[in-house]
Parts: structure tokens; C-alpha cells; sequence
């Protein structure tokens, strides 16, 4: 769907910038330190690799890196633990454009994410991986009716205001019928609409916390959800007051085909009519500038 020219980060790491989303893949502070941080380590992929059997979910697999984190991450550990992953993907052009500029991961790794940005599926004695291409909101859930569970899940779509579709309520329900019991939901978004979203999907959510220092506006670098509240780190009186204003209002999509204009008006018009107190006013009394 474009040309992909590589973006520099912070750690040394490269990442592509979408034209069509108007986004980068990644945080430029580090592509490769953050599908580290908010992904493998904050699903607890090391303490899940003491298992014989992983399950991955890789939803908006992008340039690879999630997946590439979690396998590492795992195959560290335990070189001999079976990973299962799928990948959800809308371009297949990216993985392969990003086949070019990968961090050194390990050759295990790499022999993963090449075999997916080529051949979209990949199996050894170790691993068993598909990318399966297409709108997610329709991928999801043909894998929700097979029975699919994952011990964890890289929710990583491009920002709410960029791509609400994969936002949804909606969307978000059908994501969670997916999730092991005992599984880990990790994104880098801490948008109030979103964690909505996902405790109206049933599940309990806690807080990705900051690394220190951080400047006064951020509070969060991203939303872990659970079907049970141990191992999460709870929001903060701040966060559960932000869920409350007229941002928590969730996006909707309700047979998962709306565009993301149609989404993004729906989302205004309730929240318009909402009642809520706004988020400019929890701002303030809060302090965020």
C-alpha cells in the first residue's frame, strides 16, 4: 500500500511511518525497546516460558517486532518451549519491506519473521506461526469461532484517532474470547475510551507503569488486561477519575464494518450528549498540561 522508508529511533531500532494513518509503527524513543517493554516483559512471556506450550496473538503484526520480542524473550529461557503465533495483518508489504531493517535478533527469530513476510505461515519442531492478512475486525473473528486462546495478546493497532475501527467495544469482545484464563492483554494505549472498552468486554485492566523521569503530561505507557485482577497493577486515582469524562466514552462499531468517519461521529455525538465532565476540566484539576 506504499513505500516503506525506514525512521530512525532512539534505541538504534528503525520503524516505517504510515502515510495512509499518518502515524509511525512505533515510539521513536525505540521500536525494538518497545515491543521489548510493552509487549513480551509486560504479558510475562519469561515466567509463561517455564510452560511447554506458548500461544501468541500478534494483532497488527506491522514490521514483526512484537512477535520477534516475544519468541526471543521465550527462547532465551527455554530454547525448547513450542510457541504457537498468529499474526493479524491488513498490509502484507510491511513485513516484508521490514525483512530489511531488523534489530539483531537471534537467527531462530529471524528465520520466523522472514518465513511470515513471505510465505505467511512457518513450522518447526519449535514453532508453529501463520499471518493471516486481512481486515482484523473479520480475522478475529473467524479465529474467536475456532476456539483460539492465547496466553497472550499484542493489541497494536495505529492510535484511536487514526484507526477507532480496531477500538471498538465490539471489536474488543470478540479479542477477548481469545484470551487464556490465565492470559495477558498488553497495549502501549492508555486512551480512557479504550480501557472502557475493554472492561465492558469483561475484562479487569491495570496500568503499564512509567519509567522514571517522566514530564508532567504522561502518566502511563500502557493499558494490561486480564479475565482476573491478580497481577495487574491498578489504575491510579487519577486514571479511574480520566475514565469517567467524556473521553471513557467507548468507540463503537456495531456489526464491525462501520469506517472510521462513521465511528469517530458516533463517538462525538455521545459524547456530546454524555453529560459527563470534560477531559479538558479533568486536566486541570489534575494538573496535566
Amino acid at each position: 500500500m506504499g513505500v516503506w522508508l525506514p525512521q530512525p529511533t532512539a534505541d538504534g531500532s528503525a520503524t516505517f511511518f504510515s502515510a495512509e494513518f499518518g502515524e509511525s509503527f512505533h515510539s521513536r524513543t525505540g521500536a525494538q525497546q518497545e515491543a521489548l517493554e510493552k509487549f513480551a516483559i509486560a504479558t510475562a512471556l519469561e515466567e509463561k516460558s517455564q510452560r511447554s506450550h506458548v500461544t501468541l496473538l500478534d494483532i497488527c503484526y506491522g514490521l514483526g517486532y512484537n512477535t520477534a520480542a516475544a519468541l526471543d524473550v521465550i527462547w532465551q529461557r527455554h530454547p525448547h518451549c513450542h510457541i504457537t503465533v498468529v499474526g493479524l495483518e491488513l498490509d502484507a508489504t510491511v513485513p516484508v519491506a521490514a525483512i530489511a531493517i531488523m534489530p539483531p535478533w537471534p537467527a531462530s527469530v529471524l528465520e520466523v519473521l522472514r518465513a511470515l513476510a513471505h510465505y505467511h505461515h512457518y513450522t518447526t519442531a519449535t514453532c508453529q506461526a501463520q499471518l493471516r492478512l486481512g481486515d482484523a475486525r473479520q480475522t478475529i473473528q473467524d479465529l474467536a469461532a475456532s476456539g483460539f486462546q492465547a496466553d497472550a495478546i499484542f493489541l497494536d493497532p495505529f492510535s484511536p484517532q487514526r484507526c477507532p475501527q480496531l477500538w471498538s467495544v465490539e471489536f474488543l469482545q470478540v479479542v477477548a474470547q481469545c484470551l487464556a484464563v490465565d492470559g495477558y492483554l498488553a497495549t502501549y494505549c492508555r486512551a480512557a475510551a479504550v480501557r472502557s472498552a475493554l472492561l465492558e468486554a469483561g475484562l479487569h485492566i491495570g496500568t503499564l507503569p512509567l519509567r522514571a523521569p517522566h514530564a508532567p503530561h504522561e502518566w502511563s505507557q500502557g493499558t494490561i488486561a486480564r479475565w482476573q485482577s491478580s497481577g495487574l497493577i491498578p489504575l491510579s486515582a487519577m486514571e479511574q477519575e480520566h475514565l469517567q469524562t467524556r473521553a471513557g466514552i467507548p468507540y463503537r462499531d456495531p456489526c464491525l464494518t462501520d469506517t472510521p468517519q462513521q465511528i469517530q461521529a458516533r463517538w462525538h455525538a455521545e459524547q456530546q450528549t454524555s453529560g459527563r465532565e470534560s477531559t479538558s476540566q479533568w486536566r486541570r484539576r489534575w494538573g496535566i498540561y
